[in-house]
């Protein structure tokens, strides 16, 4: 422990945490940090006898710190030093240093929110920010605020961006500490065109081993492309001393302990492993990395509701600290698959895991602490809103939640300590007997699909096989790809059956468990139950469509119920799912469904539809006819079928449409007025069409309407004067004769009158409060225009006298003084004597 370059900050450590609440240390890999700094404050004297809770981001690292702390006291984990991961407990009243796991924490402060007996939360590897990381460091920080000021909080990581945190924590110190005891060579190694990843990988270890000395531990992204890559070191022929071992998150313990333990003397080791081996984890012997540059992480997407595991390029970050795991314990080698050139390209931090999880059990952790929104709290990056409302609105569908908050059925389910789908699921099928399809139905649907390459998307087939090899009925080993993660699924379905049958009477609904599967999924997932649209496609209750991508027994289902699905195109591919009968759905799921009265415009029938139609979300059972709807309703109905067909729909007489364009130049001129253009008339429909509707709810039964009245509604008894004054329908000129005004242009009424009823007029005639001069279309005894004008003085004076010329020649019998100001209007040939 002296030799490590973490020792020499110690001293500004205790100072920095006595002094503060709180502080932030940043060490690079092979500094010692995870199994130094716990240790050597245990017996500080702010302690006051309290312990030290460490959280480790995975189970491994967990117990592996925990270990090595307690060997270096000369003891066994659960004395001095202990640590509680998910199903494997070891401490005891002796214990000052727990190391946990990031939910484990989270269970800790659920329970007790004043964490009593606890006076420093260690929280390691933070730059990994995972969902459990940045929620354990909001309660605490908000335990520490309102119960516990003497409780102290200490961050420490290799790569990590501290200003933003040192903010977040009231300003903490940042300590830094020097860098990896050992130096490390970095060798980019690009992947060849032709290459796939796994055979890249298997010769760039080959290369590795030949140049340099030591152990290898190789980075991949996941499980499929570890057993790809195991493969190809097979075929290449490595020599019998060097053993190839594997470490992922969902292996048995005792498989992860036998990969980082030292080799023999005369063995050299290949590790291939996910991001679990990243950080906190010192596999003896390493000192050659390989890696691929890429990892696993989740991604929610609100717009679907759904979760997928995507493969992306590791940040520059995460680079260093998979290099570091070669420099531990003497000095190394990193060897990259990407150029020199791409490095610079890569992101400095890995995404957060909250910006791109679902939040549906952070949602339920939340309303069990009693907030009622994330904003109570203090994050270094808030959940995002749009998934956030969305897991809510799961919750409240599943009962977990109400308006109050956390519900009894809530508290139950949060209780149990896995997803709230699966832990609703669980808790109704005691309801039916069904506890022990649903326990394994948990456990298949909690861990990667062990079956996805040979039984398709079909989750009863899982169940099948399951049930045969826990009942001792030997499964087909080609069922079966990985028989030791079949035999963690089994084990973990057990562990759901003790639970949540520990306080009623096992029972059992008889026959086999997969025959109830759809029942149980539709349970977890009822925003997921599928309607056939055939061909295999299905629309599902949250709106989204979905299809099974080959031919299967699924496919000519009436319902489906989807546990995964890919978030690819306009309808996801279904990855796993389950049949569920009309029959069940209306036996089990009753209360998803709800009653939907509609009444709305059908365009093609040119009328109003009622109807009823009862509804699991966007999918629907039945359509029944709605007799009796109110008249509200269809008045409202009618007056969208209005707004989107158009005013026209309504019964326009030429009558009607003068009224109209009277009252659209008064309102230009007259802004008071009412604006009765065809946009302004749709859009007061309730003001001055509502209070007249009865019982019509087609467009035939409008016609029954009389517009002209209707828009007079609109004006007061003053108003109508006013029109009749300043925008009258007719003009009476010199001859007697009442000439019909246009208004079709508002700015600029028109009279259409023969130029020899207007003798005599020496002015034009003008509207409008005398402010609109009357545009004038003068016509020839043959009713054909011979001039415009808005200027009839004008028009005497200059251009009478070249039209009359023009006229007369046409027209000689007609009359045509010299001097039209004097002469007699007529409308005949010539005026009466």
């Amino acid at each position: 422990m002296t030799e490590l370059p973490v020792k020499t900050i110690l001293p500004r450590l205790r100072q920095a945490l006595e002094e503060h609440h709180a502080a932030i240390l940043t060490a690079q890999p092979g500094a010692g940090k995870t199994t130094v700094i716990p240790l050597a404050l245990r017996s500080e004297p702010w302690l006051k006898g309290n312990k030290i809770i460490m959280l480790e981001p995975r189970r491994l690292a967990a117990r592996s710190a925990a270990a090595y702390m307690a060997r270096t006291l000369g003891e066994s984990a659960g004395g001095t030093v202990g640590y509680r991961v998910r199903m494997d407990t070891r401490v005891s009243e002796m214990t000052k240093v727990e190391v946990v796991t990031e939910g484990v924490l989270t269970r800790m402060l659920q329970h007790d929110p004043a964490l009593e007996g606890v006076g420093l939360v260690i929280f390691d590897e933070y730059h990994e920010r995972n969902l459990h990381a940045d929620l354990g460091l909001a309660l605490t920080r908000q335990c520490q605020e309102v119960l516990r000021p003497d409780l102290k909080i200490l961050v420490m990581s290799a790569t990590l961006d501290a200003e933003p945190l040192s903010r977040l924590l009231n300003g903490a110190p940042i300590l830094e500490s020097p860098g990896r005891t050992y130096p490390v060579e970095t060798v980019y190694a690009p992947k060849r065109p032709e290459e796939e990843l796994e055979q890249a990988m298997a010769r760039t270890i080959q290369e590795a081993m030949r140049a340099y000395e030591g152990d290898v531990l190789a980075f991949l992204p996941g499980i499929r492309e570890i057993r790809r890559t195991e493969r190809e070191l097979g075929q290449l022929g490595l020599p019998g001393h060097i053993r190839v071992a594997a470490i992922y998150g969902t292996m048995p313990l005792d498989q992860q302990d036998e990969a980082i333990r030292p080799s023999a003397v005369s063995e050299r080791k290949i590790v291939l492993a996910t991001s679990i081996a990243e950080s906190s984890l010192t596999i003896e012997g390493i000192s050659i990395v390989v890696d691929s540059g890429l990892q696993r992480e989740p991604s929610f997407s609100a717009r679907t509701g759904m979760s997928r595991l995507i493969t992306v390029r590791i940040s520059k970050a995460s680079a260093v600290q998979r290099q570091g795991r070669a420099g531990r314990l003497r000095p190394g080698v990193g060897y990259r698959l990407w150029s020199a050139e791409e490095q610079a390209a890569l992101p400095e931090f890995s995404r957060p895991e909250i910006q791109a999880a679902d939040l549906v059990p952070l949602a339920l952790e939340l309303a069990a602490w009693g907030a009622k929104t994330p904003s109570e709290l203090q994050w270094l990056d808030q959940p995002p809103a749009a998934a956030y409302e969305q897991a809510v609105q799961l919750l409240e569908l599943l009962g977990c939640i109400d308006y109050r908050g956390i519900t009894e059925h809530g508290r139950r389910v949060h209780e149990l300590g896995i997803h709230p789908r699966l832990g609703h699921m669980l808790l109704e099928s005691r309801k039916l007997g069904l506890e022990e399809p649903a326990s394994r139905l948990a456990a298949l649907l909690q861990e990667r699909d062990l079956f996805r390459a040979s039984l398709g998307t079909d989750l009863r087939l899982r169940m099948d096989i399951l049930e045969e090899q826990a009942s001792g009925n030997l499964v087909r080993s080609s069922d079966i790809p990985d028989r030791e993660a079949l035999e963690r699924l089994i084990r973990e379905s057990r562990h759901w059956l003790n639970t949540v049958t520990a306080d009623s009477p096992r029972r059992t609904a008889g026959g086999r468990g997969s025959d109830d599967c759809g029942i149980l999924l539709a349970f977890a997932y009822p925003d997921r139950i599928g309607q056939s649209r055939g061909g295999g496609k299905f629309l599902l209750s949250s709106g989204r469509g979905a299809f099974l991508p080959g031919q299967e027994l699924m496919s000519g289902a009436a319902y489906v119920v989807v546990a995964e699905a890919d978030d690819q195109g306009s309808d996801g591919r279904i990855r796993l799912a389950a049949p569920l009968t009309e029959q069940e759905l209306y036996s089990h799921h009753r209360s998803l469904m709800k009653e939907e009265e509609l009444v709305y415009w059908d365009q093609s029938r040119r009328g109003v539809r009622a109807e009823k139609k009862l509804k699991v979300g966007a999918v629907t059972l039945k359509e029944l006819p709605y007799e009796r709807p109110s008249y509200e309703l269809v008045a409202a109905a009618l007056l969208e079928g209005i707004r989107r067909q158009g005013i026209q729909l309504l019964p326009w007489s030429k009558q009607s449409r003068q009224l109209q364009e009277r009252m659209i130049f008064m309102h230009q001129h007259l802004p008071e007025w009412p604006d009765a253009s065809d946009q302004g008339l749709l859009d007061t429909l309730e003001e001055w069409l509502l209070p007249y509707l009865s019982n019509q709810r087609s467009a035939a039964d409008l016609q029954r309407l009389h517009i002209q009245d209707l828009l007079l509604g609109l004006l007061s008894w003053e108003q109508r004067q006013q029109l009749d004054q300043e925008a009258p329908t007719h003009v009476q000129v010199p001859s007697g004769s009442r000439i019909p005004v246009d208004y079709s242009r508002p700015d600029a009424p028109t009279l259409a009158v023969r130029l020899q009823e207007l003798f005599g007029m020496r002015e034009t005639p003008r509207l409008g409060l005398g402010s609109v001069p009357v545009l004038l279309h003068l016509l020839s005894p043959a009713q054909r225009p011979v001039q415009v004008t808005s200027d009839l003085e004008s028009f005497w004076e200059h251009a009478y006298f070249e039209v009359k010329k023009d006229l007369k020649g046409r027209y000689p019998k007609h009359y045509w003084p010299d001097n039209p100001l004097e002469a007699m209007p007529t409308r005949r040939v010539k005026p009466r004597s």
